[in-house]
């Protein structure tokens, strides 16, 4: 088929671009290049095998010459980074909502050109996971702590009857309550997708990706997921920052199960129109994460728990794949464990730039750290 894939040159369009091609498909990428993931411009691991177009996803005419021909799109295209979202918001919306609503106005052109669109949708559009209280055996969704529970470095979901809650899977079913403007603007991608989707009879799914780590994730990148993040500051001597007590849980799933998601997507039609999580369903503390990196590393290093909190962060969200599992037949493949051992010796050859503490200060600077 011939396939494309915007934000292709990226760490998990890459991935994606890959195994597409290794399957025979005809790939298309479309990217910008942003010098913030990009440091050095095309990056070496862009698929000698698939075409590449450089250009801004917001560009009209880019985006028409990109689709010519088109069967298939991946939007994987996106700006990334929840803190830098909170101050750079139009960077953000321009980005990852008008890039989207572009993409989608040029598709509807030529609709019946079509045969799927796969979007890249995000956890973060949850904003705190799905919890239960225990006593009372009742489902609860909380929205954000409050200042002055966070204050009192009162990390855990309290109900209202003073119980404290247990995280549980979160499902689809989760009503949203996206805590910021990156995890907005993803909800806005994943519902302009479905909608247009639906509308046009293009059929679409939403992934909802947790926590993916891998080799090509831009280490220099402040902005980009935890492993990254701690990586860099463990190979320049340095501790990782942890906010609050480091004991909030994630979702870490190895890029090659996201690429799996997205190839089993294209290859059946029984999640089409639908947002499904992609994930592992084992939660991993991120103190946890920062000491397995520091071991794998051989780095004598204690992560740094400041005991302060950010803007937005929530406690706790793991994936419920049960749906990923029915309709797709989707299974993660990639333990934790295996999948830090390969990431670690891709980091042990790079080159990398810690600007973590400069964009800490960004956040303090504007009050998100308090």
């Amino acid at each position: 088929m011939n396939i494309l894939v915007t934000g292709g040159a990226g760490f998990i369009g890459s991935h994606l671009v890959d195994s597409l091609v290794e399957r025979g498909h005809r790939v298309r990428v479309l990217d910008a290049l942003v010098p913030q993931v990009h440091i050095n411009g095309v990056p070496t691991h862009l698929n000698k095998n698939a075409e590449f177009i450089k250009g801004d996803v917001c560009d009209r005419e880019i985006v028409s010459k990109a689709l010519e021909k088109i069967e298939v799109v991946y939007h994987q295209a996106a700006e990334v980074g929840v803190g830098q979202s909170m101050y750079e918001i139009v960077r953000y919306v321009r980005a990852n909502d008008l890039g989207t609503a572009v993409l989608l106005e040029e598709m509807i052109k030529r609709c019946d050109q079509f045969k799927k669109l796969i979007v890249a949708s995000s956890m973060s559009i949850y904003g705190e996971g799905a919890y239960k209280n225990l006593v009372t055996g009742k489902i609860v969704y909380p929205q954000i702590r409050s200042d002055e529970q966070l204050s009192r470095h009162e990390w855990e979901l309290i109900d209202e009857d003073g119980t404290v809650l247990q995280p549980i899977g979160t499902d689809e079913d989760k009503p949203l309550f996206p805590t910021s403007v990156y995890a907005v603007s993803k909800q806005d991608q994943e519902q302009y997708c479905l909608a247009i989707g639906r509308a046009y009879k293009i059929p679409t799914v939403a992934l909802r990706y947790f926590n993916v780590y891998g080799t090509r994730q831009a280490l220099s990148n402040p902005y980009t997921g935890v492993c990254a993040i701690f990586s860099a500051r463990l190979l320049n001597d340095q501790p990782p920052i942890i906010f609050e007590d480091g004991n909030q849980t994630r979702d870490f799933v190895h890029v090659s199960d996201i690429v799996q998601a997205n190839l089993l997507a294209l290859e059946s039609d029984r999640a089409d129109y639908q947002a499904i999580n992609v994930g592992t369903g084992r939660p991993t503390s991120v103190k946890q994460i920062a000491e397995m990196l520091a071991d794998g590393l051989d780095k004598r290093i204690a992560p740094q728990v400041v005991g302060k909190y950010r803007e937005g962060d929530i406690r706790h969200c793991v994936a419920d794949i049960t749906k990923a599992r029915e309709l797709l037949g989707y299974e993660p493949k990639v333990k934790l464990e295996d999948g830090l051992l390969e990431l670690l010796s891709w980091v042990r050859e790079q080159r990398v730039e810690d600007l973590v503490e400069r964009a800490t200060k960004e956040l303090i600077v504007r009050n998100l750290v308090k």
